[in-house]
């Protein structure tokens, strides 16, 4: 498992807020991933992130660290999200899609244009492999899913399927198989989201637009399918309505757009709480966390990237930002290649027979007293409910093999770890071992020396008490 990267990134100051504050700023860069924030009360809150992209960061660096190894993961079949979260105003949409999505400059272009360039540049096909590029653009405009390629298609519905995971049930999927093909179609998706004017910005986003790359790699040698998803999600930003001014129907749409923000943080708050118990992760209250389920905590490499206004005016709200960031870099994610192969049907065919035995026992026993249609109705309702498992069902098998392999990779691993932990200490066992005896020779060499001096010593001091005893002894004289 792993966390979720979470990047800051500081908007030079807008001319409002030179006209209104001067150039007084309320963040002050450490290094590249501490800044110290100056709150409302002149308090200093230090902050950590995985980077910090201060006012003069360009973005092909917020590209090349934050996005780059995930445009890399998703052309590998291993799904991707990249969100961008912040007050209005604050540079989302400028970081996803730079000044424009068709004439930029290479120094200003978005992340959108260089995941386009990207996923081209990554996918190699050759005789072996195969690639299928699909994008899908759509927007959650007043919690209806809207498609930005088809206008008609103004409440498309929310799928969750094992294998594949959410899914957007009938939106457009534009094949495209060049850069230019990919960016002409995403300017044609864009000029139809929903955008305002507010007191905090001209072009201000009305709703959360998420666009949707799918990379299938087939490869052709062993009839396997990678399939990658990498998403992208502008969010519309945070308002304060004495702020922005909103009224009448951007008022509407502002507290939408706060309410659908306020279910992210509850379910980041869900997720990150600590408790251990199993929480309630309230993915449902809103069509932007459902749509998000894989990349909070699931099936997901996700980066988070944190846009916040430098000036002193909009303290409170960049501390929020971050106050978001810091909760979300807790969350651990589950990110795995998504392969399908063909030697499922081979398993399929070898491990299930024309019907699971117990299944028709039951069966059996029910048509002795139902008619024969209600067994029938009875069993389909089992299996779409999930009570029953249909032995024909390859949607089934695949994520139960999948899901045995995956327990049986991670036992084998927990395994492993604990043999080289238990031959580590057995290494320093046999280490200190060895130690003693070598300092149990050398004390028992200098025990015999000192017994063999003592000895000797004894011997001399038993002499010498001979010969001192021999002159204390009164002379005798002799007679003849």
């Amino acid at each position: 498992m792993s966390n979720i990267t979470v990047c800051a990134r500081f908007r030079p100051l807008s001319s409002k807020e030179r006209r209104d504050h001067g150039d007084s700023v309320c963040i002050r860069c450490i290094d590249t991933e501490t800044f110290i924030l100056k709150d409302e009360k002149e308090e200093d809150i230090i902050f950590s992130f995985d980077r910090v992209f201060c006012e003069k960061s360009d973005q092909a660096e917020v590209y090349e660290f934050l996005v780059l190894p995930i445009v890399r993961d998703a052309v590998n079949g291993i799904n991707g999200t990249i969100i961008t979260y912040g007050q209005t105003g604050a540079g989302k949409t400028y970081s996803i899609e730079g000044p424009g999505i068709l004439e930029c400059g290479e120094q200003k272009k978005g992340i959108l244009p260089r995941v386009v360039d990207g996923i081209f540049e990554h996918i190699k096909p050759d005789k072996m492999a195969k690639y299928l590029i699909k994008l899908s653009m759509v927007e959650i405009y007043m919690e209806k899913i809207r498609d930005l390629f088809d206008l008609s298609k103004d409440n498309i519905q929310i799928k969750e399927s094992k294998i594949e995971g959410i899914l957007l049930s009938g939106a457009t999927e534009m094949s495209i198989i060049d850069p230019a093909e990919a960016l002409q179609s995403l300017s044609t998706g864009i000029a139809n989201r929903a955008v305002g004017e507010t007191q905090m910005n001209t072009a201000s986003s009305r709703s959360h637009c998420i666009y949707i790359f799918t990379v299938k790699q087939e490869l052709t040698g062993d009839k396997r399918m990678k399939t990658g998803k990498l998403v992208l999600v502008d969010l519309a930003g945070s308002e304060k309505v004495e702020k922005t001014g909103a009224e009448g129907r951007a008022l509407e749409e502002a507290k939408m757009i706060n309410k659908s923000l306020s279910a992210l943080g509850n379910v980041i708050n869900a997720l990150t709480c600590g408790s251990g118990r199993a929480n309630h992760i309230p993915y449902r209250d809103s069509k932007l966390t459902r749509i998000l389920q894989d990349a909070l905590g699931g099936n997901s490499r996700t980066a988070l990237l944190c846009c916040c206004s430098p000036s002193v005016s909009n303290a409170s709200e960049s501390l929020s930002t971050l106050r978001f960031g810091a909760r979300a870099k807790h969350i651990k994610a589950s990110p795995r290649a998504n392969c399908n192969e063909d030697k499922y049907s081979k398993k399929n065919e070898a491990l299930c027979p024309d019907k699971d035995e117990s299944c028709k026992r039951i069966l059996n026993k029910l048509k002795e007293s139902l008619d024969i249609e209600d067994v029938k109705l009875l069993e389909e309702l089992f299996i779409l409910e999930g009570i029953l498992f249909d032995p024909y069902s390859v949607e089934e098998l695949e994520p139960s093999y999948e899901d045995v392999t995956l327990r049986t990779i991670s036992s084998l691993q927990a395994a492993v770890e604990e043999l080289v932990f238990t031959v580590e200490e057995l290494k320093m066992e046999n280490y200190a071992l060895k130690a003693r005896i070598v300092a149990a020779e050398r004390l028992d060499v200098l025990h015999k020396e000192s017994c063999k001096s003592s000895n000797v010593l004894h011997k001399i001091l038993s002499a010498f008490s001979f010969f001192k005893w021999m002159g204390s002894v009164p002379s005798v004289r002799w007679l003849k």
